[in-house]
């Protein structure tokens, strides 16, 4: 089984940066596993633009797998940053019938085939307030993400774009 580590933390915190600084301090053959289903809206192409650029020059093969990254072409002393957790939820939820459970055997499953998975999600949400089917995918996040944290190596919660270590520290990666 690889090692896993988690970033976490809200939208715009600085998780992606970190988790790509994070994989460029890894030797081997590096992929970037991209799960946002493209949608034809001017933010979502913009989002996906900017990651792009962050990751420009860093050595990643870019893998767009909305779902199914148990089974991605990775080899065995790859490092894997899954960007990320909650868009894969979101896919498998709404798009086709499944559940958190799923994902995270899916998750478990990438983790066994390479050395290192580095998992950026949302954190620290509230399913408070919202209409019935997005507090249920809240809840089921918030629910993974404890899953993941629990499988985890090294976990940390990006703040004000600071990563703050809850699990590993620091030194995750030695």
């Amino acid at each position: 089984m690889g090692q896993l580590i988690l970033i976490s933390g809200p939208n715009d915190s600085g998780k992606s940066r970190f988790a790509e600084q994070l994989a460029a301090q890894t030797t081997g053959p590096r992929y970037y596993l991209a799960t946002m289903e493209p949608m034809e809206d001017a933010e979502c192409r913009a989002r996906i633009e900017k990651h792009r650029r962050q990751r420009a020059g860093l050595g990643f093969v870019t893998l767009e797998l909305p779902h199914g990254v148990g089974d991605a072409p990775v080899s065995p002393d790859s490092v894997v940053l899954l960007e990320d957790v909650s868009n894969l939820l979101a896919n498998a939820l709404f798009g086709r019938g499944g559940s958190a459970a799923e994902v995270l055997e899916d998750l478990t499953r990438l983790q066994s085939r390479c050395k290192l998975l580095i998992a950026v999600t949302i954190g620290g949400l509230s399913s408070e307030g919202y209409d019935e089917e997005t507090a249920g995918y809240i809840d089921a996040l918030n629910g993974l993400s404890k899953e993941l944290f629990v499988q985890a190596s090294g976990a940390a919660r990006m703040q004000d774009h600071q990563p703050l270590w809850q699990k590993g520290g620091p030194h995750a990666l030695d």
